[in-house]
């Protein structure tokens, strides 16, 4: 048995059998194609390339808005103008900030951005789940009817709804433009909440009702929470097209406008510098607002940006 195994051992070995004067069999691989590999790495390069250009175009501008609005009245009346201002001073927020109607315009500002997320939630939430919980006829047609909303001027809603206004008495008020605003931003935010419920698992809601809950209970105690980061990131956009929106804003008041509508308003005869701040000060709101609320930011099928 000995010799047996030690047969089956050195069998076993590479080369064991092999006939002298041939060497072991060799397999020639086919060439790797390796154009498949570059033109994904070109196409890799392209993506990559294009959102730097595109990152560039957006702050590029505020970059330089910034920069000027902390550069001193001086360093402004330089020609030609340096990239980075000789000299910096506080002087020109502090003159934009004490500039008569300047706190009031802020104030309104922020409170219409805040009534217009609130109030879009509000309808445009339940709405947007209505869409992505019911089939109906027409509900294809219906979404892109909602957009018509955005589709027109918007002299052509603020002129109408300024003289409902005057006649109502709610003329030259932040609730005013609150409906305005509102009008604009509803029919994204309704768009946006129907994708959000969309990816929310039906399965879910109809477990909730298994266990006893109601319709309206389970939307309220299950999918409302699940779909609570991107109702919040909705909430980013409909805010800052609140602050952005001028036109409508400068029309519908007077007395109480809002911060865009003020800056506009004061353009004819402000100073440059006061032109600088006031483009820093309608920026940087914004952009405080997009950072606190960035872990909310989700993409159309609610995967979380963290």
């Amino acid at each position: 048995m000995n010799d047996t195994g030690g047969a089956s051992v050195r069998a076993g070995r590479p080369g064991a059998g092999v006939p002298p004067g041939t060497g072991p069999m060799t397999t020639t691989l086919p060439p790797i194609d390796r154009a498949p590999l570059r033109r994904r790495r070109r196409r890799t390069i392209a993506v990559q390339a294009a959102c730097v250009v595109v990152s560039l175009f957006m702050v590029v501008p505020m970059v330089l808005i910034g920069l000027a609005a902390v550069s001193s009245p001086e360093a402004l009346l330089e020609f030609p103008k340096p990239l980075i201002p000789s000299g910096f001073s506080a002087g020109t927020l502090m003159a934009f900030i004490e500039a008569t109607g300047t706190i009031p315009a802020l104030g309104n500002s922020l409170l219409v951005g805040i009534y217009t997320v609130v109030l879009s939630l509000l309808v445009g939430a339940p709405a947007g789940y209505a869409l992505a919980r019911r089939a109906f006829r027409g509900k294809d047609a219906y979404q892109v009817f909602m957009l018509l909303a955005r589709a027109l001027p918007i002299v052509v809603l603020s002129v109408p709804l300024a003289t409902m206004f005057l006649n109502s008495g709610v003329y030259d008020t932040v609730f005013s433009v609150t409906l305005l605003h509102t009008t604009l931003a509803m029919p994204t935010t309704v768009l946006i909440s129907a994708s959000i419920f969309v990816s929310v698992p039906a399965d879910v809601e109809e477990a909730a009702r298994v266990f006893g809950c109601s319709r309206f209970e389970a939307a309220r105690r299950v999918v409302f929470p699940l779909a609570l980061p991107g109702l919040a990131a909705s909430s980013i956009f409909t805010f800052v097209l609140s602050w952005n929106e001028i036109l409508g804003a400068a029309v519908i008041t007077l007395g109480h406008r809002t911060l865009p509508a003020q800056v506009l308003a004061s353009l004819g005869e402000a100073p440059q510098a006061y032109r600088f701040a006031g483009g820093f000060a309608l920026i940087l709101p914004a952009l405080v607002f997009i950072l606190v609320m960035r872990r909310y930011l989700v993409n159309m099928w609610g995967t979380t940006l963290r």
